[in-house]
């Protein structure tokens, strides 16, 4: 053999032992560095990701804190923590794992809570999922989709019989603090005929939490939902992931051709969540400090939600969008309300009066209820929501007693009529109103002989 061969050989041999140390040893990984922090988001240099997957961040003394990748800039990446982010120290290593969040589906999480990560907040053990779906949803032809063409009883009276509400559509609930927009919710949950009930309360107070599922929703409510929970204390990205996850596990049971029912709680706080995070990164204000990519994720997210293919689920979607100052224009609100399927506001001043629930029947509008109801119906909607308008208008004149009677037909009408429609509208907490039953106390509040009039107006 030739020195030269000899000497090639023992190349080879090295290489060989290199390569097989190489695939044995644990300790190899990419690390970048950490190099800036400021409120929390974190710049970190050395190492390629692409934004959406995770990272770890490790500092002496503390576990590694995971973080997900939110933006970058040359060859800087902006990273944004999942959780507490206290010992964190300059030059702590940043090291990617590669992976994207997904979200835990199955029949397993029924009557369970869950958290922003899918991780349990009830106490009860593990959640054993076999099946994991990612947070971004699957995209649904507009032409595959099934069409809107049946009513989902909700158990409220009031939507019921004035603003019915299709399997697939998606709703807004826009109302201010304190005007019962959570006790709305939990009537819904318990007394709705959806198979599944998906509720995610996104951006909300702790306390609500626990209150919310022992007070309002109840164990009947809570044996066939699903709560995902990412309070106000949670960091923006979980916030953000709350409410993906709750739409994913939504649409993992209408893939099982079931009909679910989303309760989002609130869309507002998503937003909020958005805007924090694109601040943090650079991104500039446009609309009353809002950045152009809260109006690009609202839609996306909402645009989920809906019935899947002809002939499966469907996913009747009921947004709370909360109106600061009771201000309906505000830039959340008033993009909300451009691309859902209708809206229910809730007033203030009929829960001044104690009227519950306080649905403002003049601004509320369901826009699928001509496709889902018989002609009958949608005529004895809008004759009821006449007189209610008309009594509205002339109220002040009814209460100081300035109003004789028999000088306005249409007011003698809804004088004779409004405590009537105040007690049809009026509904206890306790109180379940069916569809059938509804339509038929609509039906029996006003007097059939008077539709051929409506119709010909």
């Amino acid at each position: 053999m030739s020195v030269r061969e000899s000497r090639l050989k023992r190349i080879q041999h090295h290489l060989s032992l290199a390569h097989q140390q190489l695939e044995n040893s644990n300790s190899f990984r990419v690390e970048g560095t950490v190099t800036r922090m400021v409120g929390l988001t974190l710049e970190a240099t050395g190492i390629r990701a692409p934004v959406g997957s995770r990272c770890l961040v490790e500092s002496p003394g503390i576990p590694p804190i995971e973080t997900e990748v939110v933006g970058f800039s040359g060859d800087r990446l902006f990273l944004m923590a999942t959780g507490n982010i206290s010992g964190i120290s300059p030059e702590s290593k940043v090291i990617p794992t590669g992976k994207v969040y997904n979200a835990p589906v199955g029949d397993q999480l029924l009557g369970r809570v869950i958290d922003g990560a899918g991780n349990p907040l009830d106490g009860k053990g593990a959640i054993k999922t076999s099946q994991r779906m990612a947070l971004t949803g699957r995209f649904i032809n507009p032409m595959a989709r099934d069409p809107i063409k049946r009513p989902l009883d909700v158990g409220v009276r009031t939507i019921n019989a004035l603003f019915s509400v299709g399997r697939g559509q998606r709703m807004g609930l826009f109302a201010g603090s304190g005007v019962g927009k959570s006790v709305l919710l939990g009537m819904m949950t318990k007394y709705t005929d959806a198979d599944v009930i998906v509720v995610g309360l996104i951006g909300e107070r702790g306390r609500e939490v626990k209150e919310f599922i022992d007070n309002i929703l109840g164990a009947e409510g809570m044996a066939r939902s699903v709560v995902v929970a990412a309070p106000a204390d949670n960091p923006p990205v979980m916030r953000l992931h709350g409410a993906a996850l709750a739409t994913t596990i939504a649409e993992y049971f209408r893939d099982e051709g079931k009909n679910v029912l989303l309760l989002m709680d609130s869309l507002t706080r998503y937003a909020m969540a958005q805007r924090e995070l694109a601040l943090a990164i650079g991104e500039p204000p446009a609309t009353k400090g809002y950045p152009a990519s809260v109006f690009a994720k609202v839609p996306q997210l909402v645009e989920r939600a809906g019935n899947g293919d002809e002939g499966g689920g469907s996913i009747t979607a009921f947004y709370t969008v909360l109106t600061e100052g009771d201000d309906q224009q505000d830039p959340i609100a008033d993009s909300a309300r451009a691309i859902l399927d209708g809206h229910i506001v809730l007033s203030r001043q009929l829960a001044e009066r104690g009227h519950f629930p306080a649905i403002d029947i003049e601004a509320s509008i369901s826009r699928a209820m001509q496709q889902i109801t018989t002609k009958e119906h949608q005529m004895m909607m809008m004759r009821l929501k006449r007189i209610y308008s008309t009594y509205e208008k002339s109220r002040d004149l009814i209460s100081v007693g300035a109003y004789s009677r028999g000088s306005d037909a249409e007011i003698d009408e809804s004088i004779e009529l409004m405590p009537k429609i105040v007690n049809f509208l009026r509904q206890d907490f306790s109180d379940r109103a069916i569809f059938a039953e509804s339509v038929a106390r609509l039906t029996g509040l006003l007097a059939a002989r008077n539709l051929p009039e409506l119709a010909a107006r």
